[in-house]
């Protein structure tokens, strides 16, 4: 018989154990993958604030993935080709050289990586541009020189842009028209340069040189600047008479300096002196004289009158026109002086003779001496062997000096005088002559002087001291 086989009691967990053992192993596992994502986190996070990210240049240089100091190593040893261009056009084949960043600009790099930085990884393209603390001396010194002279160079065989301007044209404002040309304009393409990123070229826009248009402001005052200047007159005056001198009727052609400056290239000026001359000088032409007697004659002037040095004269008005002057007073003066000098000028009563002068008549054989319109001498003089053909020469001629005592030379003959008073140039004047004895009315027939006018030598000490240098001396 058998026996009952008892069957063991099944022990049996609570369930709430089961829960607890499970819920505690979960929170262990979300624990670590917590855990391993901080790290992975942390990881990241770390690479990402002390790498570059991808697609990251600094002055076109690829530094994708690099710390600070490795970026700054690849700058230092990237090299720079220094080629410049304007537009499309190589203009200038530089020298290769070195990037010069120093250690001084690692800070600067790590203030760039940290400006890029995003917390998760990024493949956006950035582009930064720094410069180096150091000034690059041969981009901005050596380059930047050479450029400018390339500039010019290049300049030199292209046209030129012409300026409209205005200029007097035939006594006329007019404006000339404005050329277009095709010269760099070097001043803003070298600030263009100076402005350019630290990087391998140089990329410059073109900029070109436009001409002054005849519509600008520019143009307008130089327009204003010669309606004004053709309104000028200048009050011209030669002795007691004035000229009004207007700028419209004697500037033919003129233009403009930069500073406005008016620059007269072609004038009336010389003509409107020669028709002054006409009319008023005095130099070769007849003076009304009046005689002793009262009579009115006309006397040739030679050694004495004046004239205005024309071109002188012009050259003088030019300028004064130039300089904006208002009046004027003429001052070239010339005549037939011993060294061309003019006389008469100052002299403006008795037709130019004034009232102080010797006269001498060859017909009466007799000189007067008038000093302030007052007689003060008359005596009876032997002017020059007329059947010789040695006259004494008419004219108005002037006292040129005075010499006591002086010797007389000629070809054949050398004789003393006591008092010398030169008047013409080929050695006529007046002299005491103590060897003649005819001085008879007739005597200058057949036994006149060799030209000089013989006072007797009791008279020739007082008509010497009335006598003065650049006196008058009218012979008819």
């Amino acid at each position: 018989m058998g026996y009952p086989v008892e069957k063991p009691i099944e022990e049996h967990n609570p369930p709430e154990k089961k829960s607890s053992h499970w819920f505690k192993n979960w929170k262990i596992i979300l624990a670590i993958i917590i855990i391993f994502i901080g790290l992975i986190l942390l990881t990241m996070s770390i690479y990402q604030r002390t790498h570059f990210n991808s697609n990251i240049t600094i002055n076109g240089i690829e530094v994708s993935g690099l710390t600070a100091g490795q970026t700054l190593e690849k700058l230092q040893t990237s090299l720079l080709s220094n080629n410049i261009y304007v537009g499309d056009h190589l203009i200038l084949v530089g020298n290769e050289t070195k990037m010069n960043f120093t250690e001084k600009d690692l800070t600067e790099i790590k203030n760039t990586l940290r400006d890029q930085w995003t917390f998760f990884p990024s493949s956006e393209e950035k582009t930064y541009y720094l410069l180096p603390s150091d000034k690059d001396l041969y981009r901005s010194e050596v380059l930047r020189n050479e450029l400018e002279l390339e500039l010019f160079s290049l300049n030199q065989s292209l046209q030129a842009p012409i300026d409209a301007r205005a200029h007097i044209e035939n006594g006329e404002v007019v404006i000339s028209e404005s050329v277009d040309g095709e010269h760099f304009d070097v001043d803003s393409l070298l600030e263009d340069f100076d402005k350019q990123e630290y990087i391998s070229d140089v990329f410059l826009k073109p900029v070109y040189l436009h001409p002054i248009k005849d519509d600008s402001q520019v143009v307008q005052d130089q327009v204003k600047r010669l309606q004004d200047f053709l309104e000028h007159t200048i009050e011209y005056q030669i002795q007691d008479q004035v000229y009004s001198l207007e700028a419209n009727q004697l500037i033919v052609d003129a233009s403009l300096s930069e500073n406005l400056n008016v620059l007269i290239h072609s004038d009336l000026i010389v003509e409107k002196i020669a028709e002054i001359n006409d009319s008023q000088s005095t130099l070769g032409k007849d003076f009304t004289f009046n005689t002793h007697s009262g009579s009115v004659i006309t006397v040739k002037g030679q050694g004495y009158g004046w004239a205005l040095n024309a071109e002188n004269e012009a050259s003088m008005i030019k300028e004064a026109f130039q300089n904006g002057e208002k009046t004027i007073s003429a001052s070239n003066i010339y005549g037939n002086g011993w060294s061309g000098e003019g006389y008469g000028y100052e002299t403006l009563s008795n037709f130019g003779i004034g009232s102080t002068y010797a006269e001498v008549s060859i017909a009466a054989q007799r000189m007067w001496i008038y000093k302030e319109g007052q007689l003060v001498l008359t005596t009876n003089v032997v002017t020059g062997n007329r059947s010789t053909q040695q006259d004494t020469l008419k004219g108005v001629w002037y006292i040129l000096y005075k010499r006591t005592p002086y010797t007389l030379t000629g070809d054949d003959y050398s004789t003393e005088v006591d008092y010398w008073a030169p008047f013409t140039n080929s050695g006529q004047g007046f002299h005491d002559a103590s060897w003649r004895t005819n001085w008879s009315g007739n005597a200058y027939h057949n036994a006149g002087s060799n030209g000089c006018v013989n006072v007797p030598p009791d008279v020739m000490k007082k008509v010497y001291h009335y006598l003065n240098v650049y006196d008058p001396v009218v012979i008819y």
